[in-house]
């Protein structure tokens, strides 16, 4: 969600792996003028969030985001404003199954695009409007795919399905216990999801739905079906786009990174800080050397995270906060919503005395006000620690 850290042990044993995100809907069902996946939650385009969940997994090689031809400068934009990488934009087609296959093409074919991308051994399909997306569930479909050659998320029936008879009356209804709803995301070995789409007929491309029925009728592939979770759900009327805004605001507030430096007083403030919150927030704790690890930090700033707290024991660390402050800024995060830093700075020395000039406090006050109007918001505290 924009939404939190998965869990780093998921990572499927696959390389390379490709996500494909059709998102080329017309948003007939939401009932407004810009299709769903452009329309704005918490002032951000709604594919941004779902773009933004599948590229902080760094096993994912390649994102291709297919869309309608005359959406294109619009999406080139949204990749621009929001810094998104290691994604390529591809003109759709005129159903999902059409838009799909040209997203596949770019790895076999130079129809859409100036060179071949490598292909990958797994390639992830996941709608642009679910934007909840977990790396557990993409490494479960993944994995699930490299064994069985296909998997795909699933979900239990919420409404029992019935059948109507052609006088409009119920002709029979379906036992809700036996069946699942098909959900996103699912993963396929590129070969078998490519030689399915190859062998489509345009019946199958123009009304078809469902990506894992392709490769069982075209490739004899029986997906692998993972039990999904509640967060799975796709934003299709107006209604979905306030929960998925309530969702959104509901996690800013409550997710949170403390990183520390690798000293062993500091390391252990953040240890005990960590497991103080952790039964109130969702927590996550590094210690790290603040002056070596910048890919590091920039990921973690990359990530989905709008609060931090940076303990160090400097009494005066102006310049290391400003380099703190640089890479969260680079991050572009605080486009969007704005940003808590919470700077700790620990006197651990046996100097019980703990004073900073005026001209210090001055500084720091002077900075705070300064990358305020940035949307970062800076708290100091000065700690005497025994």
């Amino acid at each position: 969600m924009e939404p939190g850290s998965e869990s780093r042990d998921a990572r499927p044993a696959v390389t390379p792996v490709a996500a494909v995100l059709p998102a080329g809907g017309s948003g007939e069902r939401l009932g407004g003028a810009t299709p769903k996946q452009f329309c704005a939650v918490q002032g951000r385009p709604l594919v941004s969030y779902t773009v933004r969940a599948i590229e902080r997994i760094s096993w994912i090689s390649d994102i291709i985001v297919v869309v309608s031809p005359e959406n294109i400068e619009t999406m080139k934009s949204i990749v621009e404003k929001y810094d998104h990488k290691r994604v390529m934009i591809v003109k759709g087609g005129i159903t999902r199954h059409r838009s799909i296959f040209n997203g596949l093409k770019v790895f076999a074919e130079n129809e859409f695009s100036n060179h071949l991308l490598q292909k990958p051994e797994v390639v992830i399909i996941h709608d642009a409007v679910r934007p909840f997306v977990e790396e557990d569930i993409l490494s479960k479909v993944v994995m699930a795919a490299k064994e069985h050659g296909a998997a795909g998320a699933i979900r239990p029936l919420v409404s029992t399905v019935i059948a109507s008879a052609a006088d409009g009356c119920l002709d029979h209804s379906l036992e809700r216990a036996r069946y699942r709803a098909s959900e996103m995301p699912q993963a396929f070995l590129f070969d078998i999801i490519y030689e399915a789409y190859q062998q489509c007929t345009d019946y199958d491309l123009d009304y078809g739905t469902e990506c894992l029925h392709l490769a069982l009728k075209y490739c004899k592939t029986n997906a692998k079906l993972v039990e999904g979770t509640a967060d799975l759900w796709k934003v299709t009327y107006k209604r979905d786009l306030y929960a998925a805004e309530s969702i959104i605001k509901d996690n800013l507030s409550q997710q949170v990174y403390v990183i520390t430096d690798v000293k062993e007083g500091v390391a252990q403030v953040g240890f005990l800080l960590h497991e103080s919150l952790k039964s109130q927030i969702k927590v996550e704790a590094i210690s790290i050397s603040l002056s070596k690890n910048d890919s590091h930090l920039q990921n973690i700033f990359s990530g989905q995270c709008y609060n931090f707290i940076c303990i160090n024991d400097k009494k005066c660390a102006i310049q290391e906060s400003q380099k703190l402050v640089d890479m969260l800024e680079k991050s572009h995060i605080s486009l969007l919503y704005p940003v808590v830093l919470i700077l700790v700075h620990l006197n651990i020395s046996e100097n019980t005395s703990f004073s900073i000039g005026m001209e210090e406090l001055t500084r720091i006050k002077k900075f705070a006000t300064e990358e305020k109007k940035k949307n970062i918001l800076i708290y100091g505290l000065l700690i005497q620690y025994k």
